[in-house]
């Protein structure tokens, strides 16, 4: 799966009002980021390296995995594949939305 099939996969799971005012960037390193904007109705996702209220680091292919169900972000996160930066329960109602 590339980055706009990963864009493509959140845009459907956060649909036109997610219900969350704020922002989250998932930065992929030099794959890219996944913007999503909460505060816009409808909701923006997007690859545009924007200030966020939060910001997430991990790989692409850690994600993948994240999206799909093969990894469990909380696993990804204790080991140290997944990094945050910001608010932590704006970044915890985000992943329940993306399941």
């Amino acid at each position: 799966m590339s980055l706009d099939e990963a864009t493509a996969a959140v845009r459907e799971k956060i649909g036109d009002d997610c219900g969350i005012a704020s922002r989250m960037k998932i930065d992929l390193g030099e794959d890219g980021v996944i913007f999503i904007d909460g505060t816009a109705t409808p909701n923006v996702v997007s690859n545009d390296d924007e200030p966020a209220d939060v910001t997430i680091t991990v790989s692409l292919s850690d994600y993948l995995d994240i999206l799909s169900g093969a990894q469990n972000a909380q696993m990804a996160f204790m080991a140290g594949k997944l990094k945050l930066e910001g608010d932590m329960g704006i970044a915890m109602r985000f992943a329940q939305l993306m399941g």
